[in-house]
């Protein structure tokens, strides 16, 4: 591999390094958005939740103070008892609660399409260094940008599911945010396939600077071992 290909490289790794742990983040925490019900008056308790791919957490407040821009439970700051459904529980009372099966289960799914993308582009990567295997970048550059598709289609699921349940009259929810799991799965979607593209211009072979220059009197470059 050439000095300034390896430089390249490596410089476009730290970026996809980046997107790789945003998406991580993204997946395995439950900050996607947070949900609350209508609250008209002050001395009530209410309960507000947010949730991920994999469990729903719901927050109970009590609300003392009057604000006339609160409309909704909340801030999630507040003191409160929280209550944290595991994975498969959270997924059933996703279903019956708020959100069509479809949706959730296409989430968290093409979620995990997206880690396994992102796995196989690293496996390439590493052994991309050893002498004569830079072609291996290729592939790895097309995992990666695969990965950031997958997860903005994540990521679109998933504020479609969070639309059509607060359109539903049959849910308590009627104010919504995303918060900074979905910031985390955005970021990593633009790392990933930027950081893909570049890997896969990076490592195409080198044309001649010339047109009239061929392969055989081109200048000699300088080899990093």
């Amino acid at each position: 591999m050439l000095w300034e290909q390896a430089t390249k490289v490596k410089l476009t790794s730290v970026v996809i390094v980046v997107g790789m742990a945003s998406m991580v983040v993204a997946v395995v925490t439950d900050h996607w958005a947070v949900l609350s019900p209508w609250v008209e008056r002050v001395n009530v308790t209410c309960q507000a939740a947010h949730f991920g791919l994999w469990r729903l957490c719901k927050k109970t407040m009590f609300i003392r103070e009057e604000d006339p821009n609160r409309t909704g439970c909340g801030p999630l700051s507040l003191p409160g008892e929280y209550n944290i459904s595991a994975a498969a529980i959270s997924m059933f009372s996703l279903f019956f609660m708020c959100f069509s099966s479809e949706y959730n289960i296409s989430a968290a799914a093409i979620s995990m399409f997206s880690l396994f993308f992102m796995l196989l582009g690293s496996v390439c990567v590493i052994f991309s260094f050893g002498k004569g295997r830079d072609y291996l970048l290729r592939p790895a550059g097309m995992f990666f940008a695969f990965a950031g598709l997958c997860i903005i289609i994540s990521v679109e699921v998933m504020r479609q599911s969070v639309k059509r349940m607060i359109a539903s009259d049959e849910t308590i929810w009627i104010e919504y945010y995303y918060s900074w799991s979905f910031a985390c799965a955005c970021t990593s979607f633009t790392l990933l396939l930027l950081g893909g593209a570049a890997l896969l211009v990076v490592s195409m072979p080198q044309m001649p600077r010339n047109p009239w220059e061929s392969c055989m009197d081109a200048e000699p470059e300088t080899i990093l071992d």
